[in-house]
């Protein structure tokens, strides 16, 4: 298999490549910096490729070499258009680790146009939102006539440079929700509920997700929050968060907390992913007041996003997965988050709401 992983010089990049070669893999790494792709490519004895994503004439050609691409470069607002559009030109199957709405909105609105090239556009193969996707098929299954779904999650691990940027531009957007089958904007914290996880009860607050885009096209459910239990987050009033929005709405501000982000965040480490994991909770309901949740516990996102990236690579490569524009458990069903190392699935639980 030939594939290509582009943003490789990135943390979550970096990190996948050097799973693939522990595996066996051989992807040919690629992004627009030629220094740090050499640092990051030699010692792993890869091929490496300089493609700045505008140039869309070379991108293509470069392209047309391989069957797959895993997308890591963000923030992916600038960066999925163009390589989805590549994509679709060559022939080359697509996938990214985003969990930014408006792009998995943009991906997963291209169906039409991924099944008549014959390519299969998968966004969100990471942790956004792999195990949220999968766990929201499961308890949908569960409950054929759910009306709404709540996934939450909460972690204990620390956050690399792209995620941070990525969630900043969230905040500055402000929250979304899914209501009546509609994308709403709704205030950063609108909600709080507890939940229980695998680990024990916790508050969590609802905030912005990729959820909000994928579950509706997995499970068809028309009302949908998300919700994270991060420290601090539960603490954010509306107006604390309208005032953030309205702060981090400025381009000049955002661009200084990039840049600050660039020098001062450096991701976590070995030690610190090997002693973190993420827990995930699920719940849907439905008019008549039935109720299920599913949860699970898995190791630290980022190693749970590598994994996942490679698998997901392997499916697409063996044809399992068929073209269209598609979420991860639409594409490779519900049990896929069983596969990944390290996740236990706690198996879904019926009760009146």
């Amino acid at each position: 298999m030939v594939w290509m992983l582009y943003g490789a010089t990135g943390y979550t990049g970096r990190l996948i490549a050097e799973l693939a070669v522990r595996r066996g893999y051989e992807p040919v790494l690629a992004g627009r910096d030629p220094r740090k792709l050499a640092t990051t490519a030699v010692p792993l004895g890869l091929e490496y490729r300089t493609l700045d994503l505008r140039d869309t004439h070379r991108l293509d050609a470069a392209l047309r070499e391989f069957d797959v691409v895993a997308h890591c470069a963000g923030p992916f607002s600038a960066t999925s258009a163009p390589m989805v559009g590549a994509c679709l030109r060559t022939g080359t199957h697509y996938l990214d680790i985003t969990g930014e709405i408006d792009v998995l909105e943009a991906v997963l609105s291209r169906d039409d146009e991924s099944r008549a090239a014959g390519v299969t556009l998968l966004p969100g193969a990471g942790f956004d939102v792999v195990p949220t996707d999968c766990l929201a098929a499961m308890v949908a299954a569960e409950l054929p006539e759910a009306t709404d779904l709540d996934l939450a999650f909460t972690t204990t691990g620390g956050i690399s440079p792209g995620t941070l940027k990525s969630a900043l531009e969230g905040v500055a957007l402000g929250g979304r929700a899914r209501v009546d089958g509609r994308l709403r904007e709704v205030p950063v914290g609108w909600r709080r509920r507890t939940v229980t996880f695998p680990g024990g009860e916790r508050i969590v607050t609802s905030l912005p997700w990729g959820d909000v885009a994928t579950a509706y096209r997995t499970t068809g459910i028309g009302n949908i929050t998300t919700f994270a239990g991060i420290p601090g987050l539960g603490r954010m009033t509306p107006r604390a968060a309208r005032v953030s929005r309205d702060v981090l709405g400025r381009s000049a501000v955002r661009r200084f907390a990039n840049t600050a982000i660039d020098a001062l965040v450096r991701g976590p480490g070995r030690d610190s992913r090997s002693a973190s994991h993420v827990e995930v909770h699920a719940e849907a309901g439905d008019a008549a007041g039935n109720a299920v949740s599913a949860a699970l516990i898995g190791p630290d996102t980022y190693d749970l996003t590598a994994d996942s990236v490679l698998r997901v690579v392997t499916a697409l490569e063996t044809g399992e997965v068929p073209p269209g524009a598609l979420t991860p458990a639409t594409a490779l069903g519900a049990d896929f988050v069983r596969s990944l190392d390290g996740v236990r699935v706690a198996e879904p639980r019926h009760f009146r709401d």
